[in-house]
C-alpha cells in the first residue's frame, strides 16, 4: 500500500523568526561591518561610513536575540540598543486582560450579535466604513501595534456575518498599513522623517492625500471582492478547512443565539469603546501637529494645580497626545477595574478573568519578542549600515524618476530589516533625503517614497510584530496571508510606483 504523501505545512510564526535571526547571523560572517556617524541628534552624516572589524554572531547571539530584543539590551546588556518589545508586549496581556474581564460579562457577544442582526443583508458595508477608520488612524499617527486588540473584537464579527479570519485581519492590519502607507501627518513616519531634512511636515501632504484615497479605495475594493466571493461560497475561504474550530474558538454560537442585550452590558460595551477613543485620542500628538492644539495639556496643568484634587490625581499626569505604551497600559488596567465595578463583578471573578484574558494573549506577547530579535542580531552584527551603504553608492548620479523609483525599491528590503518606520526613518533619511537633490527630486519626494516602501512591506513582513501578532490571533500562518496579499501587493507596487513617478518629474 502507498504511503500518503505529506503535505507541506507552514511552520509556525515563531519557527519562521527563528530562521530568519539565524540567516540574518549567517548574512554577518560575511557582510562586512560597517558605521556611519551620527550628529548630536543622532541622525547619520552622509559619506561617513567606515569599515570596522566584524562581529559574526554565532549560536549564543542568535538564541540571546530574543531575550535581548524583549529586554532592549546589546550583546553586552548595555541599555539603550534596539528598543526594548517588553512595552508592547506586556501592553498586550493587559489588553487580553482587559478583553478577559469584558468577555465575562457576555457584553461584546451581545453587542455583536445586534450588530449581526442590525447589519443583516448589508454585511458588506462593513468593511469600507472599518477600513477608512484604520486607515485615517494609520496615516495620523501610525496606527501599528495598537490595532492588536481590535482583532479580538472585528474578527468574531466577520465570522458571524458570513466571512473569515482573513477579511478580518484584512480590514484591520490592510486599512492601518494603508494609512502608514501613505502617512500625512504621522509624527512617527511623516514628522521623524521631516526632521531629519529639515523640512515642514506638512511638504508633500497634497501627492500623499491622494495616495491615502486612491490606495484604501484600492485596498477595499479588494477586500469586498474576497468577502463577496466567500459568502457566495464559503468553500473559497482561504481558511475554510479551519472554519468549525475558528467558529468554536471565536464562540459564534454563543453570538448567533444571544439574547437581547441588558442594560449593564450596555454600559460596558460603552466602556470598551470609550477605552479605545480615548486610546486613539491619547497617542495623537495634538501639539506637533498644530501648536494651538494645547487643550489636553492646558486642561492637565489645571487639574495638577487643583489644590485636593490634583493631589488625589497625582501630579505627575501625562496630558493626551503625550501618551505611549506605559500610559496605554495603564488605560486598560484601570477600564478593566471600572468594567468590574460597573457589571457589579466579584473580585475573585475580576482576577480570574483577567489572568485568563492575559493568558490568552502570551502567544502573541512572545512573537513580539522574537520578532524584535531579528533587529537585535543585525545591530550586533554591524551589518545594518553596511547595507545602508550600498544603498547609497548605487543611487548615487540618476535621473529624477529613476532616483525616486529605485529609492522605494531599496526601502523595501531595508523596511524588511528595520520594520519600525520611526527607526527607519532615523536611520536613512540623513542620508537618502539630500542625496535626492543630486538628483532635482525634492526631499519630501523622497519621505513618500520611504514611507510607501515601509508601509507595503509591513503588510506582509514576518519581521513585524504586529503581522505576526495579528495571524496568531487570528489562527492561520503566513503562508495563507501572502496567498491573500499577493495580488493587492503587485497592484499597490504599481500604482505606488507610477505616482512617485510621475511625481518626480512634475
Amino acid at each position: 500500500m502507498e504511503a500518503k504523501k505529506k503535505k507541506f505545512q507552514m511552520p509556525s510564526a515563531y519557527t519562521i523568526l527563528f530562521i530568519i535571526i539565524a540567516i540574518i547571523a549567517v548574512l554577518t560572517w560575511f557582510i562586512p561591518a560597517g558605521h556611519y556617524k551620527v550628529d548630536d541628534a543622532g541622525n547619520i552624516i552622509a559619506g561617513s561610513f567606515t569599515q570596522v572589524a566584524s562581529n559574526p554572531q554565532g549560536l549564543w547571539d542568535v538564541f540571546m536575540a530574543p531575550v535581548n530584543g524583549m529586554l532592549g539590551i546589546d550583546a553586552n546588556g548595555n541599555i539603550p540598543a534596539t528598543p526594548a518589545a517588553i512595552p508592547i508586549s506586556f501592553f498586550i496581556l493587559m489588553v487580553g486582560g482587559f478583553l478577559g474581564v469584558v468577555n465575562k460579562t457576555g457584553a461584546l457577544d451581545a453587542g455583536v450579535a445586534s450588530i449581526v442582526k442590525r447589519f443583516k443583508g448589508r454585511e458588506k458595508l462593513l468593511i469600507p466604513v472599518l477600513m477608512s477608520l484604520f486607515a485615517l488612524g494609520g496615516s495620523t499617527y501610525g496606527m501599528a501595534e495598537e490595532t492588536l486588540p481590535f482583532y479580538v473584537l472585528i474578527i468574531p464579527v466577520m465570522i458571524a456575518v458570513g466571512f473569515d479570519t482573513v477579511t478580518a485581519v484584512a480590514i484591520v492590519l490592510v486599512g492601518s498599513q494603508v494609512g502608514c502607507l501613505a502617512s500625512t501627518v504621522n509624527p512617527f513616519a511623516t514628522g521623524v522623517a521631516s526632521n531629519a531634512v529639515g523640512i515642514s511636515m506638512g511638504q508633500g501632504i497634497g501627492l500623499r492625500f491622494i495616495m491615502l484615497i486612491v490606495l484604501t479605495a484600492i485596498s477595499i475594493i479588494y477586500v469586498v471582492r474576497y468577502a463577496s466571493k466567500i459568502e457566495k461560497d464559503p468553500t473559497k475561504s482561504l481558511v475554510y478547512k479551519t472554519r468549525e474550530a475558528d467558529r468554536k474558538h471565536f464562540d459564534i454560537e454563543s453570538i448567533e443565539s444571544q439574547a437581547e442585550i441588558t442594560t449593564r452590558q450596555k454600559w460596558v460595551n460603552g466602556i470598551f469603546f470609550a477605552t479605545f477613543a480615548i486610546m486613539i485620542i491619547s497617542l495623537i500628538p495634538w501639539d506637533m501637529l498644530n501648536k494651538h492644539f494645547t487643550f489636553f495639556n492646558t486642561a492637565t496643568d489645571w487639574l495638577s494645580g487643583l489644590p485636593v484634587v490634583g493631589v488625589l490625581l497625582g501630579k505627575n499626569m501625562a496630558p493626551l497626545g503625550t501618551w505611549y505604551f506605559p500610559e496605554i497600559t495603564m488605560l486598560f488596567i484601570v477600564m478593566s477595574l471600572i468594567v468590574a465595578v460597573v457589571y457589579r463583578m466579584k473580585e475573585s471573578e475580576f482576577i480570574a478573568s483577567f489572568l485568563a484574558g492575559a493568558s490568552d494573549m502570551i502567544g502573541v506577547a512572545i512573537v513580539v519578542a522574537v520578532a524584535r530579535g531579528i533587529q537585535v542580531v543585525m545591530n550586533n552584527g554591524m551589518i545594518t549600515d553596511t547595507i545602508l551603504h550600498w544603498g547609497e553608492q548605487g543611487l548615487s548620479g540618476l535621473s529624477s524618476s529613476l532616483f525616486i523609483i529605485l529609492t522605494f525599491l531599496f526601502y523595501l528590503p531595508m523596511s524588511f530589516l528595520i520594520p519600525s518606520t520611526s527607526g527607519l526613518a532615523a536611520a536613512t533619511m540623513g542620508i537618502m533625503g539630500p542625496m535626492g537633490e543630486f538628483a532635482n527630486v525634492s526631499k519630501d519626494l523622497v519621505i513618500t517614497a520611504y514611507q510607501s516602501a515601509s508601509g507595503i512591506l509591513n503588510l506582509i513582513t514576518p519581521t513585524s510584530a504586529v503581522v505576526m501578532g495579528a495571524l496568531a490571533i487570528a489562527r492561520f500562518n503566513i503562508g495563507t496571508w501572502w496567498k491573500f496579499m499577493a495580488k493587492l501587493i503587485v497592484i499597490q507596487l504599481v500604482v505606488i510606483m507610477v505616482i512617485l513617478g510621475i511625481a518626480a518629474v512634475l
